[in-house]
């Protein structure tokens, strides 16, 4: 690095106590803040127009895990990135951020001006809402926020012009998109769940990742021996599916079932968002559902998962109670959904009251190692929504090797449902609805880290969307969107929330 660059670029603790005797020799200090992934002359003319306002300029960048712009970004690492800033002349200090914001470093760093490029000076227009907090805390220390007026570029659209960040079918597909649709639009679609009413049903299940570091093979055993390094408890199922729901909507109602036998009560209840509310049963002779995965850490290459469950059908004493309160409720809600994962909860009696009495009903019904070929959403006759995979649809219709289109018609002669979406994993997705006909979504990004989650959080947005009747080609864009994203969570680490989605659908469409 050349010495001038790395004189340059500093820890922000290191930075902190440099401009704190900057300051006291009487020099201004200006801060900007950003991801600035792809340097281009907007940015050159940024930095000289907030260089004037005073003497010292300081840069902080995003740091490579916060840069919420989706699959693939940023293109460069946070390392390039602060030596690329370094380089220009008016910059004085360059620091990697530790945190997600600008807040922390604004707070510490105490500008006398933080400036922004023109694209924030409308507020409302940020689709993240922190230049509200950003502006706050800058005023909090005694500094002013400044708008610069220079030439404006996007980085992103740069980047999704002149780099290949999409296969060819995806960028045909987006260019297409884009004409009927924007992201202004579609985040508006998005933001009328906030004001929903939502009650989920289905299968509570604890995910527990433990990691673990193969040594070989057993001396007196075919099976290979491991070390254990520690575990990650996670809320699964229908408990997941309300969580990525309550992120966007402010009430969301949770029935489900918990075990008696190792409840993990506790767990729950903490670490629900507070705006979820819950009625748990309690059953008795069973567990809650457990599914224990064992894992090498390395590249989370799964070795092995456990199952503790009571997987029979709950008592017909439970079901009355359940069902009961499922028609004492249900009427208050816009939207139900059913997130039925085949573990004994919901019966033939609470899906007819689901399907009678629903203003709107979702339904998927999940295929997993301990349902396969008995959990299949030919046994709801009708809903208004359907969100399954492929493998499940072609489970339920017994039919492996048809056309998908085909399949989707058979499907929808077995249940009353005009709105159905296939998710098919690196295929993407495909639609079908009544007075629409078919759709097909390329995979947004070929890159995955866990795909555990990913259709629990697809079916959460897309049904509210459906339930508002949203155009059937953005529920399918949305729902691709979303599989994106979350597949770069390890198992349920955190939830979908607005932000991210919101940026990543402002990328994709730029």
């Amino acid at each position: 690095m050349d010495q001038m660059i790395e004189e340059k670029v500093k820890t922000i603790d290191t930075l902190v106590k440099i401009i704190a005797d900057l300051k006291k020799k009487g020099k201004k200090v200006i801060h900007c803040h950003g991801v600035f992934d792809l340097l281009h002359p907007g940015h050159l003319r940024h930095f000289q127009a907030a260089k004037e306002k005073g003497d010292i300029l300081v840069v902080t960048i995003t740091p490579d895990e916060y840069v919420n712009k989706g699959p693939g970004r940023p293109i460069f690492n946070q390392k390039l990135r602060a030596e690329s800033i370094a380089a220009i002349e008016c910059v004085d200090f360059v620091a990697v951020n530790r945190w997600p914001t600008a807040v922390e470093a604004i707070r510490l760093l105490k500008p006398d001006v933080y400036a922004k490029g023109r694209e924030y000076f409308h507020r409302g227009d940020d689709i993240t809402g922190k230049i509200y907090e950003e502006e706050e805390c800058v005023k909090s220390v005694g500094g002013v926020i400044y708008f610069t007026d220079e030439i404006s570029f996007s980085s992103t659209n740069l980047i999704n012009l002149h780099f290949n960040v999409f296969p060819d079918e995806t960028k045909e597909y987006l260019d297409r998109f884009k004409k009927r649709h924007s992201a202004h639009s579609i985040i508006g679609y998005l933001k009328k769940i906030k004001n929903m009413k939502i009650l989920v049903i289905g299968d509570a299940i604890i995910d527990e990742y433990h990691y673990c570091m193969a040594m070989g093979k057993s001396q007196k055993d075919d099976i290979i021996a491991a070390k254990y390094a520690h575990r990650e408890v996670f809320n699964g199922g229908a408990l997941a599916v309300a969580s990525h729901a309550a992120n966007f909507c402010d009430n969301v109602y949770l029935i489900t079932v918990l075990g008696k036998e190792n409840s993990y009560e506790d767990f729950i209840r903490q670490s629900l968002k507070k705006n979820l509310k819950y009625k748990f049963f309690m059953r008795d002779n069973a567990p809650t559902v457990v599914k224990r995965r064992f894992l090498d850490p390395s590249f989370l290459n799964k070795m092995l998962e456990i199952y503790y469950i009571n997987d029979n059908r709950i008592d017909d004493s439970l079901e009355k109670k359940i069902n009961l309160y499922l028609n004492e409720c249900i009427g208050d809600y816009d939207l139900v959904i059913a997130a039925d994962f085949g573990h004994g909860l919901i019966t033939d009696n609470l899906i007819k009251t689901l399907c009678e009495k629903s203003r709107f009903l979702a339904v998927t019904a999940q295929t997993n190692s301990a349902n396969r070929g008995f959990n299949l959403v030919i046994k709801y006759p009708r809903a208004d929504y359907i969100c399954i995979d492929e493998p499940e649809l072609r489970l339920a219709i017994h039919d492996r090797f048809s056309d998908l289109r085909d399949v989707i018609r058979e499907l929808t002669k077995e249940v009353n449902c005009g709105h159905i979406v296939i998710t098919r994993g690196h295929h993407g997705s495909m639609g079908y609805f009544t007075k629409k006909g078919f759709i097909s979504v390329p995979v947004f990004s070929e890159e995955v880290l866990d795909r555990m989650g990913a259709g629990d959080a697809f079916l959460s947005l897309t049904s509210p969307l459906a339930c508002l009747g949203c155009p059937f080609d953005v529920i399918n864009f949305t729902g691709n969107a979303v599989g994106a994203l979350e597949v770069l969570i390890v198992g349920n680490r955190s939830f979908m929330e607005p932000a991210p989605l919101y940026k990543y659908i402002t990328t994709l469409l730029k």
